[in-house]
């Protein structure tokens, strides 16, 4: 197997460091690196349809919820692990644009519920789909059963930090 610029800083850190056992960095500085190179073809196929990663996270989150599109504001900070500062944010700049609306809530006369608008579904579908095809081309160089496998594998690693339901 090749070496990679990973296993160059690791093996300086057990030279500088041989009492600490690295071997956990093998994987987790390679997600770090991994998850760099997600995070900018992400920036990169939605900056195409005039969004950013969050913008389509919140769009994306109001998507999912299923007709009628509508989550609480708290909810859809929960769900992204936003403040309610930041979910302020990213709601004030996709209601400019038309892609949200923010209706009064049924259920409390002081809260909103946010709902995705037609334009909104319509520019989150077409920005999901691109990046499908981007985010493929990440695992191109792996066969079918080892994606699977390695998907697993980050689901049990994942699992062991994160609470199983976000509902």
């Amino acid at each position: 197997m090749v070496r990679d610029i990973t296993d160059r800083v690791i093996d300086r850190w057990s030279a500088a460091r041989p009492d600490l056992d690295v071997r956990s960095l093998h994987v987790t500085a390679r997600l770090s690196r991994l998850g760099r190179h997600v995070a900018l073809r992400e920036e990169e196929a939605f900056k195409r349809f005039g969004l950013n990663r969050g913008e389509v996270g919140l769009l994306s989150a109001l998507r999912i919820a299923g007709p009628p599109h509508r989550l609480s504001p708290t909810r859809l900070g929960k769900g992204l692990m936003l403040s309610s500062a930041g979910v302020t944010s990213r709601l004030d700049r996709l209601e400019r644009r038309g892609l949200v609306a923010r209706l009064p809530d049924p259920d409390d006369r002081r809260g909103v519920i946010v709902e995705l608008t037609d334009a909104g579904l319509d520019l989150v579908d077409k920005a999901v789909a691109g990046n499908v095809v981007a985010e493929r081309q990440i695992l191109a160089g792996l066969e079918p059963p080892e994606i699977d496998q390695l998907e697993a594998l980050l689901r049990k690693v994942l699992a062991a930090l994160e609470p199983a339901e976000l509902e």
